[in-house]
């Protein structure tokens, strides 16, 4: 047997595909932007054929760029972004564009539920152990049930996206324990909740949502025909998978009880891995179920690097299509001091809210005390502390101690954000060696799902320890607390909090 497996990380708008060895090194690496698309206020979509062909492209390409022989790769293994909806008939083609997560087209079906039963978003809490988002696969359905009955009744199945790639590359269909148990499902059996169906009055369509198996299971092997398009072996194996959360905390190494995982990616996040399902603090933040009887329980902040990338196209324009355009926007930045002249940018920019520190679907990006006297380095400067400081809402939420924190996404690529988050928090920043920790991940269960590891645990920790590691300045933690009272006071009154 080979040992050498394929990650594949099909993320909200760019699919990629690296391959490991059983020591998490990395060989190659290729990836396509995938563009969403926003139909209607409030909607995201994906195009399947667009990321279907999207996969298989960077694929083909990492297999050719690591130079290995195809018959070297022992397994395949998939993660993605996680529930939404993706909805095809018996011949697995797709009747619809594929509803990603951030997608807020069901927010009318909550609002109905809650006028019905004001304390039913904090029981779909109790079962699940996460606040509910809009793109959730259960509203998402119900929404589709009001208003495209029609192409349900087509449909042999809803999958979550890696589930609806998995099924490309081998005609199987199935699902895992991370993806159902937050659709909302049930985070302590880590599986889908028949209750939870039933409160969405989706009895008559449970026949859509596939069987639920362990990650690290195999579930088919490459279709023939997908094989020769892939240049790889026909029945390779390939594993069930996991979300792109649940993958990247075992790619960083962070699958053991106690450890606590960052991701500054799309997405900002920092949760701790436990051996039990936690639920406090009530109705705030999200619990994912891991592999190994593990979970992790999370704090997010909706937009990370997201709120980068806006900056760099809305305040530089001329530099957005430089290769060097996050080393120019960071010199900026660099030169403004610490506060950025007490301005101050609110990072929530995400048409669905945020979830932590408090939960608030009208919740907006802004820049506070914005005056003449400010150019686009100070506002450069204040998005790069906006999100450090969400970081500090998040871990204080989190309640979870001491002790480092590793820090995955792209952001962790960044000295300057990375060294600013642990001034801002005061504690010690590791970011492990490696950048797709995602598709490592998945690599990894693939691997144990061939019987390279005994456990996903133990293949977690083979990738654990190492890194580049920042510790808090005294000097500049103090100015930045500074900072964060002003930050704080604003986040509070656009929040509505008091105190």
């Amino acid at each position: 047997m080979g040992s050498y497996f394929i990650g594949l990380d099909a993320g909200s708008s760019v699919c990629k595909a690296a391959i490991f060895d059983l020591s998490g090194r990395q060989y190659g690496a290729a990836s396509r932007r995938t563009p969403l698309s926003r139909p209607n206020v409030g909607w995201s979509e994906l195009d399947p054929d667009m990321v279907w062909a999207a996969a298989q492209d960077v694929i083909v390409e990492v297999v050719a760029e690591s130079g290995l022989d195809p018959h070297e790769i022992a397994g395949l293994g998939i993660t993605a972004a996680m529930v939404g909806a993706w909805v095809v008939d018996r011949t697995g083609t797709a009747l619809r564009p594929g509803i990603i997560w951030e997608d807020c087209r069901s927010q009318s079906i909550i609002d109905e539920m809650v006028a019905k039963d004001p304390q039913i978003l904090s029981r779909i809490f109790l079962s699940s152990g996460s606040v509910m988002q809009q793109g959730c696969t259960l509203p998402v359905l119900a929404w589709l049930v009001r208003n495209e009955v029609d192409v349900l009744a087509r449909a042999a199945h809803a999958l979550s996206y890696k589930d609806f790639l998995r099924m490309k590359l081998t005609g199987e269909v199935a699902t895992d324990r991370s993806e159902a148990s937050v659709i909302p499902g049930d985070a302590a059996s880590r599986d889908r909740s028949d209750a939870m169906i039933s409160l969405f009055g989706l009895d008559a369509w449970r026949h859509l949502l596939p069987e639920v198996r362990d990650s690290e299971t195999v579930h088919g092997g490459l279709l023939p025909e997908v094989a020769e398009r892939l240049r790889l072996p026909a029945g390779l194996p390939v594993a069930i998978g996991a979300g792109d959360v649940p993958a990247t905390v075992v790619g960083a190494g962070g699958l053991a009880p106690g450890t606590i995982t960052a991701v500054l990616g799309t997405t900002c996040m920092v949760g701790l891995c436990t051996d039990r399902p936690v639920f406090m603090p009530r109705d705030l933040g999200l619990l994912f179920s891991l592999p190994d009887d593990c979970w992790y329980r999370a704090m997010v902040n909706v937009a990370g690097t997201l709120n980068l990338d806006w900056a760099l196209t809305a305040l530089a324009p001329d530099l957005a299509n430089l290769p060097d355009r996050y080393e120019r926007v960071t010199a900026m930045a660099e030169a403004v001091a610490i506060g950025a002249g007490d301005l101050t940018y609110l990072p929530y920019l995400s048409e669905s809210g945020i979830i932590a520190p408090v939960v608030d679907i009208h919740a907006r990006a802004q820049f506070s005390g914005l005056s003449p006297r400010h150019d686009r380095a100070a506002m450069f400067r204040a998005v790069f502390e906006g999100v450090a400081f969400a970081f500090r809402d998040l871990v204080e939420a989190l309640d979870a101690g001491g002790g480092p924190i590793l820090l995955t996404g792209g952001g962790g690529q960044s000295h300057f954000w990375s060294q600013m988050i642990a001034d801002v928090l005061g504690r010690e920043i590791v970011v492990p060696n490696g950048t797709q920790f995602g598709a490592r991940g998945v690599a990894l269960i693939a691997a144990t799902a061939v019987g390279a590891f005994a456990d996903v645990r133990s293949a977690s920790a083979a990738v654990a320890g190492g890194g580049r590691r920042h510790f808090p300045s005294e000097e500049h933690t103090a100015a930045y607390h500074a900072a964060f009272q002003v930050y704080r006071a604003r986040r509070d009154r656009l929040l509505g909090v008091s105190g």
